[in-house]
């Protein structure tokens, strides 16, 4: 089946939705440890996350580059995740979604969340010609993520570590067999209908 051009692809259940970041480890092992972002993380400004596992190890590289060395998968609750999809205005201004762009310049300023649509990545982290959301939370969102949404923390970067290992050797299969188990999100039309661009 084809893929969509722009569309979510995540780990998710029932209620809950898998999104990953990044982060040095003073940041993300006692996140892991505890369940909860620790008071070293900073509320106040804007931090991204990210549904697909692949994309994430793209912008970290594999849990490599310096203040990322420690990858997260946060687990947080579709609810939360779907307030933040209707709330969301693009991160840049596209004709024919916005009626012009000081219209979005004001809907972007007071938007609590972000979204940009990003070429997904292949085992090798070249561009696919689909992409995939990245989504920016500000204010009410940010706090609403760390108080509200999240259900659980894990620290994945033993298994980035595992499946850059495999994909560098040549094992492509084994890679493959061990990346989370991401499928189209049915997030249905609704909330994303102005995200489309």
């Amino acid at each position: 089946m084809e893929e969509p051009h722009r569309g979510i692809r995540a780990a998710h259940t029932e209620s809950t939705v898998t999104v990953y970041q990044a982060y040095p480890p003073e940041i993300g092992l006692p996140a892991a440890r505890e369940g909860r972002f620790p008071g070293g993380w900073k509320r106040d400004r804007m931090t991204w996350i990210k549904p697909s596992f692949l994309w994430m190890m793209y912008r970290c590289g594999w849990g490599s580059k310096a203040g990322q060395e420690t990858v997260l998968a946060v687990e947080i609750s579709r609810d939360g995740f779907e307030w933040a999809l209707r709330h969301a205005c693009l991160s840049s201004y596209v004709r024919g979604v916005h009626p012009d762009r000081a219209t979005w310049q004001r809907q972007l300023k007071h938007a609590p969340a972000r979204v940009q649509w990003d070429p997904e990545r292949d085992l090798h982290l070249q561009p696919l010609p689909y992409r995939s959301l990245q989504l920016g939370l500000s204010g009410e969102a940010v706090r609403r993520y760390a108080d509200e949404w999240t259900v659980s923390i894990r620290d994945v970067t033993p298994l980035a570590h595992e499946i850059h290992t495999l994909v560098s050797g040549g094992d492509s299969d084994s890679a493959t067999r061990l990346l989370p188990p991401e499928r189209a999100y049915p997030a249905g039309d609704e909330p994303l209908a102005h995200l489309l661009g």
